[in-house]
């Protein structure tokens, strides 16, 4: 990787981490309504993985969907007033923080319903492949997810028409409150990959070159009609599932352990080892990023909320008419 490369992912981390953090603090004052799941600490996951994407190409994110967005471009001002219920956000302040989507760079939205981006994700490979354009789709997933009906079925079907899709299991080893070797048959995900007769790889999600290569190289099988790969990014979560989240299900030294493991000094230290940047250069990127991080919020403070009889436009309704 070049070095405009290496700098915009250390960049997008520093992004994810200083919103998120943000994002915490706000909720935490009752500044922020509804719920929210932040991604610190798996910021090398989403940055890797969309950093092997075109803008055209599309994602589907999860309930933990901020860092996706923030990776694959999303606007931080626009994401801040959707978590504050503003006009300005990106469902106009009625999806709130896990579902946010701007198709225009192919976010075809988080969910709030565990595994449902994973046929999302596969239709949207269908559709490429049926207008005949080079688009992949890549879909982000927790371990949980993959104990889902729609998981087998979706990575079936991609396999039997070998789909342009790349299925990312986000391993962070708890699926909500339950610890992954309690609720799931096999060690690791991407073992399941044999049942579908597609490759399964391991990464360490903590490594952004090593989810780079990885999802670089599953994208490149996918594009020259290889179909699908199923990879498993080894992660931690360092903050509860939600925010609020009492965390009585798993030891703080477990926790503090990754912690140590921080995917954003680790790769701070290779940039500086391999002459790339300098720690103080490393330093005016995330001051830069905090000061991004602020203008969103302020944006969002000062955006006007939505009028009550907006809560009827922007849907879908049935017309009532029986078909007999």
């Amino acid at each position: 990787m070049d070095k405009e490369i290496m700098t915009g992912m250390y960049r997008n981390m520093c992004k994810i981490r200083r919103f998120e953090e943000k994002v915490s603090e706000l909720f935490a004052a009752g500044r922020i309504p509804g719920f929210v799941h932040v991604y610190i600490g798996e910021e090398a996951v989403a940055v890797g993985a969309c950093s092997a994407l075109m803008k055209n190409d599309y994602i589907t994110s999860t309930h933990r969907g901020h860092g996706h967005c923030i990776a694959k471009g999303g606007d931080l001002k626009s994401m801040m007033a959707e978590l504050f219920g503003r006009r300005t956000g990106y469902c106009k302040g009625k999806g709130g923080s896990m579902h946010i989507a701007d198709i225009d760079l192919g976010i075809l939205g988080a969910n709030g319903i565990v595994a449902a981006g994973i046929p999302i994700a596969v239709g949207a490979a269908l559709s490429a492949k049926l207008r005949g354009s080079d688009q992949v789709a890549l879909s982000f997933f927790g371990d949980g997810a993959s104990n889902r009906s729609t998981f087998h079925e979706g990575i079936n079907l991609a396999a039997v028409w070998k789909l342009p899709v790349i299925f990312l299991c986000e391993n962070n080893l708890y699926a909500q409150t339950t610890p992954a070797w309690a609720e799931t048959a096999v060690e690791d995900i991407a073992d399941r990959a044999v049942a579908y007769s597609i490759p399964g790889k391991i990464v360490d999600g903590n490594d952004v070159v090593a989810v780079y290569e990885t999802v670089e190289e599953a994208v490149k099988r996918a594009r020259e009609g290889g179909g699908p790969t199923l990879i498993e990014c080894k992660t931690y979560r360092w903050r509860g599932h939600w925010e609020g989240d009492p965390q009585r299900y798993r030891d703080q030294g477990e926790v503090e352990e990754w912690m140590k493991k921080c995917p954003i000094q680790r790769f701070a230290i290779h940039l500086m080892k391999k002459g790339i940047h300098t720690e103080e250069e490393l330093k005016e990127i995330d001051d830069a990023v905090k000061n991004e991080v602020d203008e969103a919020i302020q944006f969002a403070e000062k955006s006007p909320l939505p009028d009550p009889e907006e809560a009827l436009e922007d849907i879908y309704a049935s017309t009532g008419r029986q078909v007999t």
